[in-house]
């Protein structure tokens, strides 16, 4: 699963890639697993909306969305389900895309030559709006998102496409469907825990007071600390010199310390080498990260440690592998 220097990577491509570009339509796929908010608030809240800004937070990608149009009633659908005006899906041979409604039926003529008045679609009011909402991607484990022109082939499992007015589309594809898509349309999305770039001793302190779960399971806990994953939890922990099985509440002030030091250069090492390419992980560019040259334990199992030469060890800890030196780490 992409950690946080794979998201922050990520991120800061499409950033340069898609700021300030603007959403003309949406085409979302039939499958309900990657759709965490309703297919057609996912839509309605980025059709038509100004792509003001891309960044992470946690693992999650976050789309400032600007929102600056007349002011749209969702119109109520048999099935209980709303439908946007205009969407595109790809075509049954997977080469280019054609329009469609989010139910996957094609648009008529008349849809095309006036889709705000289409049957189903959308009906401005009177009241002008203006506001800012969020369009919130998690990659789960295989989920990419993807800037391609609208010629490329739609690849197997594209559960979204967003058609720009760039004339490039963002594509969300995902093989396993473990990633997730929603919408914060008051634009107050916020994720649990805190920023391990952004905190200080003390709050990082208080994270681990009292807590009698391995350290390796703390520092993995979303709810304390963000974007966090197995990755950078192991090479943390050889860098302060913790195994990962230690109960947090035994670890000593300077120990955290030591921790929360080396969890910040780890971190920012990893971001600066574009994360790290175990699996099938990619940019927004579709290059892969280099980090993976520098791991000091993570998948060396069996390996001489690199400062004691001192064979790595793997142990499971609540389901997730774990390595480390048992002679570095104590």
């Amino acid at each position: 699963m992409p950690e946080l220097p794979e998201v922050e990577t990520i991120a800061r491509g499409l950033a340069k890639r898609v700021t300030g570009d603007i959403v003309e339509s949406v085409w979302l796929g039939q499958k309900k697993e990657p759709l965490k908010s309703p297919a057609s608030e996912i839509a309605a809240t980025l059709e038509h909306s100004r792509i003001a800004g891309v960044r992470r937070m946690g693992k999650h990608i976050v789309f400032d969305l600007e929102q600056d149009r007349v002011a749209r009633a969702l119109p109520s659908a048999r099935s209980g389900q709303a439908l946007p005006a205009k969407s595109r899906r790809p075509d049954r041979k997977g080469k280019g895309t054609v329009s469609t409604r989010v139910s996957s039926t094609p648009h008529a003529e008349a849809d095309r030559a006036c889709p705000d008045l289409a049957e189903g679609s959308v009906r401005p009011t009177q009241a002008s709006t203006h506001a800012k909402a969020q369009w919130i991607v998690h990659l789960g484990m295989t989920g990419s998102l993807r800037v391609c022109e609208p010629q490329a082939e739609v690849v197997k499992h594209t559960h979204a496409i967003l058609r720009l007015s760039s004339g490039r589309e963002l594509r969300f594809v995902d093989p396993r469907r473990f990633g997730r898509l929603s919408v914060a349309s008051a634009g107050n999305f916020d994720a649990a825990g805190i920023e391990p770039l952004e905190a200080d001793l003390d709050r990082f302190l208080t994270l681990f007071h009292g807590r009698k779960t391995p350290i390796k399971s703390a520092l993995l806990n979303q709810n304390l600390l963000r974007g966090v994953g197995n990755i950078y939890a192991d090479e943390s922990l050889f860098r302060a010199g913790l195994r990962p099985r230690r109960r947090a509440s035994t670890i000593t002030r300077d120990q955290l310390a030591k921790l929360l030091i080396a969890v910040k250069e780890v971190l920012k090492e990893a971001i600066a080498l574009g994360g790290s390419s175990i699996s099938d992980y990619v940019d927004a560019d579709g290059a892969e990260g280099f980090f993976q040259l520098q791991h000091r334990v993570y998948g060396r199992e069996s390996a001489p440690c690199l400062v004691c030469k001192t064979p790595v060890k793997r142990v499971v800890i609540a389901g997730r592998s774990s390595h480390y030196c048992p002679k570095c780490q104590k």
